[in-house]
């Protein structure tokens, strides 16, 4: 069988684009230590559409993005831009806490 190896979450939580969502995706699976494969099927999406998400393709529909996030666990947040870096902040220093 197949070894998952782990790889890391982004450093900053702020989603810019659809390569930091897919990446942080990618973490959530493989630090569950889920193969691919298992993940699609699980989640009840296609092979293709689990490697585009985490390979960070614009093309996905965001109904899809949700709910692979939602099934490997990966919270999606929307505040206003007005806070968001009140909000970074908080959340960088909510992990590094965690991470010590």
């Amino acid at each position: 069988m197949k070894r998952v190896v782990p790889t890391s979450f982004p450093s900053d939580p702020f989603l810019d684009s659809p390569v930091t969502l897919g990446s942080a995706i990618r973490s959530a699976r493989t630090q569950a230590g889920i193969r691919l494969e298992d993940a699609a099927m699980t989640i009840g999406v296609s092979l293709q559409t689990l490697v585009d998400i985490e390979a960070g393709k614009p093309g996905v529909s965001i109904g899809k993005i949700l709910q692979v996030a939602n099934g490997l666990g990966v919270s999606l947040f929307v505040l206003p831009q007005n806070q968001r870096e009140i909000a970074r902040r908080r959340l960088t220093d909510l992990t590094e806490d965690q991470s010590r």
